[in-house]
């Protein structure tokens, strides 16, 4: 049974950084990850996906600002924020969708498995 659980979230103040982990587990092989957010009285969004093979994509959200990466035994990603701002205030997801393809869609992960967020705060 595929599990992620993510960690690192907390209150910042704007322009600082923050660095959240995924850590994932029960793919059977290749699955390919994302970064997604929820801020109250908004709709979900997708800020980055990493595939199996390391390629990376952003949303216009997340582009300039946010990194994402995984670890070389492919069991953690990362989601790096650097100059954050109170707008980025959300619950931060992560998501896994089996595959081993070098392009993943954000509908993908809707049949995917998520973990179950982690509260971001940006505010002075």
């Amino acid at each position: 049974q595929p599990q992620l659980v993510e960690s690192g979230g907390g209150l910042v103040r704007p322009g600082e950084s923050l660095r959240l982990s995924c850590a994932v587990s029960g793919f059977t092989r290749y699955v390919a990850i994302g970064w997604f957010r929820q801020a109250p009285g908004k709709e979900r969004e997708g800020l980055a996906i990493i595939t199996s093979g390391g390629s990376t994509k952003y949303s216009n959200a997340a582009k300039g600002r946010f990194t994402i990466s995984r670890d070389n035994t492919g069991n953690t990603a990362y989601l790096q924020m650097n100059s954050l701002k109170p707008e980025d205030t959300a619950v931060y997801y992560c998501a896994g969708v089996a595959t081993h393809s070098s392009v993943v869609v954000w509908a993908q992960f809707n049949s995917g498995s998520w973990g179950q967020g982690t509260q971001v705060t940006v505010s002075s």
